[in-house]
């Protein structure tokens, strides 16, 4: 195992020059960089930005599908001949359907043909087409028409994949550079915007259908009367304070425009937007133009009348003029709108997030400073801890780094404050391969193996429990990027890619590099054990300290019932305090807004509350956020999704007036439906991690470890959830990552436990099971201790410089691995002793009675 041939070394270079190599760009200008080249790009939260997700109605889509079916029954009835007289023609969106009633029985088949031949063919499978209705008649000569579950299907699927190309022309036409649009889920759209701190253009934009229409105006028709008469409708006006009869009948779509500009008025110098027809469109609109000289021609946008001017002359060029008190801005905008095309369906702002580029900048600084002190104290610990061989780890774990910076490259992976947080805790996750292979070296050494012998046997004995331990860590992690959302993604993909890379760098480069020292240096002995009396260089390449002696003889089990009653306690007082008084959720899980702004001065809470009170947004909460300018308010959800955006708006000027120059520093708005989702997909992750690592330890050892297991991160989860209680700690999507983050490291730590008793089993095989347990965690007890330590290191950083972004996820952290150290001891330890009591040992021999003593 220590043998590595030529071509294995090469490989082994070339892999981390290869690293280095797509890495190095990171560090230089993106404007600098050849077209092959990759960098990490900044998630919003550390350049500033905005992060809205969008969501499909496709329920408005069904309604206009069925007022076309409508349109077409009145049409073809009166052009039938003899005329087909009917009742009851009623379109409804709840059931999907159209249904009629043939004045004459007889008639019905002629409705039926009539909405049939509306039909609309939908691919439902690889060159095959259906209708998109299914007509049925009965007796009494009710027709009804239904919207398949084929077409809707494909409906929906269609409008999202239309309306993710429209909102990318919509976005690119305003000039954003680098935004991001992506589908997410059935009917979502993500939309990042950076360096927009406020995205109310942006909203407007994309919330807008952009429909343009053509219609003759009724003349004939009575605009006070309550109900339009068949064939009808009553739409507004642009301003809301006209009212226009239009006919439902589309003369010309705003689908054949071709182009549209926003222009001034050469006659009148007003802001008008000129537009242009395609071939098609220029066919009809002249056809119209010719067929209705001196009638109203009505230009209809989003259900709303911009204009209807009286046609003068047939108008045969294919280009046309829409005035209507427009601003340089707002005629712009719609020339935007009609040049990228309208949504098939209404958009609705779902999620808002935003930050600005100045707090962007601070959770930059305040990640690196964290990354740069964890690793100088993991680095320092390490080295210290381990000599020679730990500062071996140190290289292995830099060249870590470096290949995961480079496949995140490579990957177009984006890097959010909570990715940081990942790679931090990655340095710490990382020492632990290392820190069993060096733990099992040194025993090797200590039970007299020559060295070559003992560098044999550390690699290969812990090679099984490293795989182990770092799969549980990947199925936490596949469970937090299957059901969390945004930044929390980029997190679970971080720690993902360190998890995997360093399993290699730990078993593969590790090893290569002590192949060479020792082929070089061919030792009696290895460097492992303190050795007092030599120099100082000597000593730094021997360890300088242990957390414990090397050989413990503690016994644990002592405390067996003690430490399962004492979490037992601490379990249920937990649970009862996430129900009452309750966690203190977040605004992922609760809906509602979150604003962070920064007054020119000291800001005056008194008066930011009683103006942002005043708006009648509900409860209000204001709070100093760090510093005396800075402040924090939150408000409820407020119902329906609009209404939230409605209500962001209000703040946003409503704190311009009271305080000019305030800044928004962030902008976190999300609604009830998606905070539901939210909270139930954080909910579905948790549960998922515990039954994979249930099944996977179940598969790789005994049942009593399984059980053991699950049921000790269970009472681990409760006492986090009990930290989080008592501190205040915010209930989000943050500190769902840092809980499967322990459960990961938790479950990692039981199964470094579980092999050595597994071990110890085949190898005592009469030894009591309670001597052996407690065997068991003696001999791994400087291992246990160690990570806990590294990971101590790595996550202090974190809550010390993260920032308030962090520093509730990293107390977290904090607690739950001197939570998770001590359960793998006193509940994990004390669960396999009394349900392993008789089937690991069938049958325990007594203890010895003392010479002399009589038989019974």
């Amino acid at each position: 195992m220590m043998y590595f041939a030529r071509w294995k070394q090469l490989a082994i270079l070339g892999v981390c020059l290869l690293g280095v190599l797509i890495s190095v760009p990171n560090l230089l200008p993106r404007d600098s960089l050849p077209s092959w080249a990759r960098q990490i790009s900044l998630g919003l939260d550390l350049r500033g930005g905005s992060y809205l997700l969008l969501e499909v109605d496709t329920s408005a889509m069904v309604r206009e599908r069925l007022e076309a079916l409508v349109d077409s029954v009145r049409r073809g009835a009166a052009a039938a001949n003899p005329r087909i007289l009917y009742t009851g023609l009623a379109a409804n969106p709840a059931e999907r359907r159209v249904t009629v009633r043939a004045s004459d029985p007889a008639r019905a088949n002629d409705l039926a043909r009539i909405l049939r031949e509306a039909a609309i063919g939908v691919d439902v499978r690889a060159g095959t087409q259906q209708p998109d209705i299914e007509v049925t008649t009965a007796p009494d000569g009710t027709v009804t028409a239904t919207l398949t579950e084929a077409a809707l299907r494909a409906k929906a699927t269609g409008a999202v994949e239309q309306s993710i190309e429209i909102v990318r022309r919509r976005v690119d036409e305003t000039g954003v550079a680098e935004a991001l649009v992506a589908r997410q889920g059935q009917n979502r759209i993500l939309v990042q915007l950076p360096g927009v701190e406020d995205p109310a253009r942006i909203k407007d934009l994309l919330g807008r259908t952009a429909r343009m229409t053509f219609h003759l105006v009724d003349e004939a028709a009575n605009l006070q009367a309550t109900t339009p008469p068949p064939g009808t409708m009553f739409l507004p006006g642009e301003r809301g304070e006209e009212r226009y009869a239009v006919r439902r009948r589309v003369e010309v779509d705003g689908a054949n425009l071709s182009d549209a500009r926003a222009a001034q008025d050469s006659r009148n110098g007003e802001w008008v937007v000129n537009f242009t027809f395609d071939s098609v469109g220029t066919r009809r609109f002249a056809e119209v133009t010719r067929q209705n000289v001196g009638r109203p021609f009505a230009i209809v946008l989003d259900e709303k009348v911009i204009t209807a001017p009286v046609i003068r002359e047939p108008i045969t060029g294919g280009r046309g003029q829409i005035s209507g008190q427009f601003t340089a801005r707002t005629a712009t905008d719609l020339a935007v709108l009609l040049r990228a095309g309208a949504l098939p369906a209404p958009l609705t702002v779902v999620e808002e997030r935003t930050v600005g580029p100045e707090l962007g900048a601070d959770a930059i600084r305040a990640g690196i400073l964290s990354l740069a002190a964890g690793t100088a104290f993991v680095f320092l610990y390490m080295g210290l801890a381990y000599g020679f061989f730990g500062w071996v780890a140190n290289i292995a774990l830099f060249a870590n780094i470096i290949i995961m910076i480079g496949v995140l490259s490579v990957i177009g992976a984006t890097l959010t404050l909570p990715g940081i947080a990942g790679i931090v805790l990655t340095l710490g996750t990382a020492l632990d391969a290392n820190i069993l292979i060096n733990e099992r070296i040194r025993e090797e050494v200590k039970l007299g193996r020559s060295p070559i012998n003992a560098l044999e046997a550390g690699y290969s004995k812990a090679s099984g429990t490293i795989l182990d331990s770092n799969l549980t860590n990947l199925i936490a992690m596949a469970c937090l990027y299957g059901f969390g959302s945004g930044p929390v993604k980029g997190f679970a993909v971080t720690v993902a890619i360190g998890t995997v890379v360093q399993m290699w760098t730990a078993t593969v480069v590790s090893r290569l590099i002590i192949s060479w020292w020792f082929r070089a240096r061919r030792p009696k002995e290895l460097p492992v054990v303190e050795k007092p009396g030599v120099g100082l260089m000597g000593r730094l390449g021997r360890p300088l300290f242990r957390l414990v002696p090397d050989v413990t003889k503690i016994r644990f089990m002592k405390g067996a019932r003690i430490g399962l009653l004492a979490s037992g306690i601490l379990s249920t007082a937990s649970v009862i305090g996430a129900f009452y008084p309750g966690l203190e959720k977040g605004i992922d899980f609760k809906g509602g807004i979150v604003m962070e702004v920064r007054t020119p001065g000291p800001a005056d809470l008194a008066q930011l509350r009683s103006t942002v009170g005043g708006l009648n947004l509900g409860d209000v909460g204001l709070q100093e956020f760090g510093q005396a300018d800075t402040v924090l308010i939150r408000l409820p959800a407020q119902g329906e999704e609009q209404a939230t955006q409605a209500a962001v708006a209000r703040v946003r000027s409503s704190l311009e007036q009271v305080a000019p120059g305030t800044r928004i520093l962030r902008v976190e708005a999300v609604g009830n439906r998606v905070s539901e989702e939210l909270f139930i997909g954080g909910l579905i992750a948790l549960a998922l991690s515990f039954g994979a690592m249930l099944l996977y330890i179940w598969f790789r050892f005994e049942w009593q470890f399984a059980i053991a297991c699950v049921a000790t991160l269970l009472l681990d989860t409760t006492k986090v959830v009990g930290v989080m209680v008592v501190t205040g700690i915010e209930f989000n999507l943050t500190t769902v990552a840092a809980i499967l983050t322990i459960i990961g490291f938790n479950a990692n730590d039981k199964v470094v436990v579980f092999d050595r008793m597994r071990e110890n089993l085949r190898k005592f095989k009469q030894m009591p099971l309670r001597d052996l347990v407690d065997l068991s965690i003696n001999e791994t007890l400087n291992r246990s201790l160690g990570t806990s330590m590294t990971l101590l290191l790595s996550a202090l950083p974190l809550a010390l410089f993260g920032g308030d972004a962090l520093s509730g996820f990293a107390w977290l952290m904090v607690a739950g691995i001197i939570i998770g150290t001590s359960s793998s001891t006193f509940i994990a330890a004390p669960i396999v002793l009394f349900t392993g009591a008789k089937s690991l040992r069938k049958q325990e021999p007594a203890p010895p009675r003392p010479a002399g003593a009589a038989a019974s």
